[in-house]
């Protein structure tokens, strides 16, 4: 097997098992009165942690992800404080971003935005993960002037970020631009002033050659009648029928028909016109030819639009300066104005498409989203999640006018879920042994064993033991009580036929556990001991984001 091009680190092949935790709503800090059904979450604590959290019901479905990780340059700011060696940055970097993939949808994109200090690393690990062929492109953005000053002390100063833009499979596509032409680039005319010099047969079409003193190509104002002239030479020959038919049958023809010929070939095309003509090469040594094109018959009654590609530098320093207050929420020395979110959103996500941020910061993500009428889930671990991202996202509600306000005529409304992440499951006793979280009840630990062994926790409301689907006839069953011969043995008389249980429980029976080839008995904790690192409350990478210039207070909102 041949080995992979890979980026390696110290410490990259020690696995970090992370505890899948339950989410816990936080109905006081919820808003979700105009909406008791929304889906929209912010949630609040490790990323890592809540990235797993909601691994399993929602892998494959985000459409877009954007995050803006700390940039590993080890600056302290008010709400991110310390540093971490690159080899644990990438380490923990990597855990995100396996996670991130798998919630992705096949049609998904991923956005992720860094600066120098570890973009380059980033996109090495990224193309990894993704994929180096699902690789799209790097969005260079203007972030400062080039006049600012920093803060600190730096030899090179800080203007550009990039964006690495990543697709989860060829299924998806990016919405692009389109931009009204008209009839502009329909500006030639060719006009037949004497007869063929001959009439063959190319590919089964009926072809006319004229020599130069037969024909006269004019350039004249664009018309619905006029031709326009393009080159048969590049991706051209391989992309439609008129260059297809140049490459395999008009290649090399002025051997044969001379210098300076015109063919023209009946049958092709779908333009007002039922030939389309072709020039061979005009002089000894070149090889190149043209093709020109009538008006599509598609758009001959309609007007004629062009899809633009994304730009892959925008410049946005006017921006960053004023977004220091957008949606109420100061947070310097990182934050993302709403214009970077709303143009990455708009070219790679859907109206009521989920988008989903791990790094919400000052919750710019969840603001633009929630304008822009997409689904989103939030994560940030910071105590700015409850003072800056949930105020932030109640002025949206309540009709916040900064930011994308106008672009998108936002009115307010909508609404939003506040979760917490559930504490551990297990952790020790004072006697040092491994015992189930005395915060969890009944149903907490039936749901964090369920979400453990990958079942959906449902309690079916007539019989007790199908507590959380697994499949259509696989179950899964969690009690703190005593389960003997005679319990299983009750339990095994009340199952269809094709039926199986996992019966997950603080003790049982000796023997218990063999007595029917449907029924597996599993003792908790020590079922899941292995399975994940319990008792980690973050995995923080704890590194600033961009360093703050000398006279950014000076921007004002717009």
């Amino acid at each position: 097997m041949a080995k992979k091009l890979e980026l390696t680190w110290i410490g990259k092949e020690e696995k970090i098992k992370v505890e899948p935790r339950l989410l816990i709503e936080r109905p006081e800090l919820s808003n979700c009165a105009n909406d008791p059904d929304t889906e929209n979450m912010l949630i609040h604590g490790d990323n890592l942690l809540a990235l797993k959290a909601l691994e399993g019901k929602y892998a494959g479905q985000v459409k877009c992800i954007y995050i803006d990780p700390p940039y590993n340059i080890g600056e302290a700011f008010e709400y991110y404080d310390d540093n971490l060696e690159h080899s644990i940055w990438l380490s923990l970097m990597k855990a995100r971003l396996d996670i991130l993939r798998n919630l992705l949808a096949e049609e998904g994109f991923f956005c992720c935005q860094c600066d120098d200090s570890e973009g380059q690393y980033l996109k090495v690990l990224c193309d990894e993960i993704f994929g180096r062929v699902n690789y799209l492109t790097t969005i260079y953005v203007r972030v400062r002037y080039p006049e600012k000053t920093l803060k600190q002390d730096m030899s090179f100063h800080k203007e550009i970020e990039q964006i690495h833009v990543y697709r989860k499979s060829a299924l998806a596509k990016a919405i692009l631009d389109t931009v009204e032409i008209g009839y502009e680039k329909f500006n030639y005319r060719i006009t037949i002033t004497g007869n063929p010099s001959k009439s063959i047969v190319l590919g089964g079409k009926n072809v006319e050659v004229y020599t130069k003193e037969n024909f006269q190509i004019t350039e004249e104002i664009g018309s619905e009648y006029g031709l326009k002239e393009i080159w048969a030479t590049g991706t051209i020959l391989d992309g439609n029928s008129s260059g297809r038919f140049f490459r395999d049958y008009l290649t090399g023809r002025y051997e044969e028909d001379g210098y300076g010929v015109l063919y023209k070939v009946y049958g092709i095309g779908d333009d007002r016109y039922d030939f389309r003509y072709f020039t061979g090469p005009n002089r000894i040594g070149a090889t190149k030819g043209k093709y020109y094109q009538g008006v599509p018959t598609e758009k001959l009654n309609g007007k004629i639009f062009q899809k633009k590609p994304i730009n892959g530098f925008v410049d946005l320093a006017a921006s960053f300066g004023n977004c220091r207050q957008e949606g109420g929420a100061g947070f310097r020395g990182g934050k993302k104005p709403e214009t970077l979110v709303k143009m990455l959103l708009h070219h790679f996500s859907k109206k009521y498409d989920l988008v989903l941020d791990s790094f919400l910061g000052s919750g710019t993500t969840c603001a633009v989203a929630h304008k822009m009428n997409r689904k989103y889930i939030g994560i940030e671990m910071g105590r700015q999640c409850e003072e800056l991202c949930q105020p932030r996202l109640n002025r949206v509600i309540l009709g916040d006018k900064t930011g994308i306000s106008k672009d998108v005529a936002w009115q307010g409304g909508g609404a939003y879920k506040f979760y917490e992440l559930a504490p551990t499951l297990i952790n020790e006793d004072a006697y040092g042994e491994k015992v189930i979280n005395k915060e969890y009840d009944a149903d907490m630990l039936a749901s964090a064993v369920a979400l453990h062994e990958g079942y959906i926790y449902e309690p079916d409301e007539k019989v007790f033991w199908k507590q959380s689907r697994g499949s259509e006839k696989s179950f899964l069953f969690v009690t703190t009580k005593f389960v003997s011969m005679e319990y299983a043995e009750m339990i095994k008389g009340s199952m269809a036929e094709g039926e199986f249980l996992t019966i997950a429980c603080s003790a049982f029976e000796n023997g218990a556990d063999k007595i029917y080839p449907e029924i597996k008995i599993k003792k908790i904790p020590q079922m899941l001991l292995k399975r994940c690192e319990f008792g980690i409350d973050n995995y923080e990478l704890n590194i600033k984001h961009p360093p703050v210039y000398e006279d950014e207070e000076d921007f004002d909102d717009e």
